[in-house]
């Protein structure tokens, strides 16, 4: 008892002193009030970066990349990743000449992912592929917060870019996205995705021009269309197209460095040579159907349905995304015979499956 008194805290000594407010009659009465700064408080947090030179890509090579895949991200049937069948898809893209990944995208599902899960996706495709292949982490998000936590994240286990979102659903200002942006953009290359048909807000060009005193500024993935890739690229702003059915005369006629491309999931072969061979009409032609039935609805649930169909996923579909109808399915096996089994990844027969071979996950 002697032991427990004596570690015991006393409340009547001395060793506890209370401030005592100060007198009102302290205080100049006769000051003038000032509002506090209603302005962004300058960037104290210094960037959360390494300087070693392992995996470090500086702009000037991500804006150099002309064929990039939002590549797929495959699942087991419980609904965790499906590693195994992610390292052959991006072996199949590094094989097919693709230049760099998109990695969590819109097609990659990044929105479905934890960020536990997507970061360690980044750093798994990094230590496996990083030698190989340009990785570039979706780490964007509607809170900049989030965005810069998972953009320090992400290049802390060595991705070469970021790509990063304008805020979607809550929306903002211009001047509150040229704020988000130039949180993340100091932590190393970035791509600025503009998709006003799921953000629901359109990034005008008054703001890319802003954010492009930024070195770390690559360039813009641009889905408004041919026109505003001109704008950008006629004042010296790298543009890949967004809109896999635009791309070839994106890059062949309105000066475009590339694609970021959905539909090189299935033909990376075929894509490389749009972007890389000249303006080529007939080859655009021969993919245009492809393309438009990889979009009948929104990315990625033609994209997940063709793969499987392929027999290189499983046919495991995290909700809320279905697969196509059958009647789209029977499609998709005509359009890879007409366009060539051969041109398409996997060695197994196009199927059309049943209804009843897919899985659908809502708990994962």
């Amino acid at each position: 008892m002697a032991a427990l008194k004596c570690n015991s805290l006393s409340l009547r000594g001395p060793a506890l002193q209370f401030a005592r407010p100060t007198s009102p009659d302290n205080y100049k009465r006769n000051a003038k009030w000032r509002s506090p700064q209603a302005a962004v408080i300058p960037n104290f947090h210094l960037p959360m970066r390494s300087l070693e030179v392992k995996n470090r890509t500086s702009t000037d090579d991500i804006k150099a990349l002309r064929l990039i895949t939002a590549i797929k991200t495959p699942y087991l049937p419980d609904g965790r990743f499906d590693l195994e069948a992610y390292d052959d898809l991006v072996n199949m893209q590094i094989v097919k000449g693709a230049e760099g990944i998109i990695v969590g995208g819109t097609t990659g599902e990044g929105q479905l992912m934890s960020w536990d899960e997507h970061i360690m996706l980044i750093g798994h495709t990094v230590n496996c592929f990083g030698g190989s292949i340009k990785v570039i982490g979706n780490t964007g998000s509607n809170s900049t917060r989030e965005a810069i936590h998972a953009t320090e994240q992400g290049f802390a286990v060595g991705m070469h870019g970021a790509l990063h979102i304008n805020p979607y659903y809550g929306k903002t200002s211009k001047e509150g996205m040229v704020s988000h942006f130039e949180s993340v953009l100091s932590m190393g290359p970035s791509i600025i995705y503009n998709v006003p048909s799921r953000t629901g807000q359109d990034i005008p060009p008054r703001v890319i021009h802003t954010i492009a005193q930024s070195a770390y500024l690559a360039g813009v993935k641009e889905c408004v269309g041919n026109d505003r890739v001109k704008q950008y690229t006629d004042n010296g702003i790298v543009v890949w197209s967004g809109n896999d059915d635009e791309c070839h005369d994106s890059r062949w006629s309105y000066g475009a460095t590339g694609v970021i491309s959905v539909t090189s999931n299935l033909v990376p072969g075929l894509m490389r040579e749009l972007m890389f061979g000249g303006k080529n009409p007939s080859l655009n032609a021969k993919l245009m159907p492809l393309m438009e039935w990889l979009f009948l609805e929104p990315n990625p649930i033609g994209l997940n349905t063709a793969l499987a169909q392929l027999g290189v996923v499983r046919p495991v579909f995290r909700l809320p995304y279905v697969p196509l109808p059958l009647a789209k399915r029977v499609e998709f096996v005509n359009l890879v015979k007409e366009i060539g089994r051969e041109n398409f990844v996997g060695e197994k027969d196009v199927q059309v499956l049943d209804d009843d071979d897919f899985i659908l996950i809502g708990r994962y």
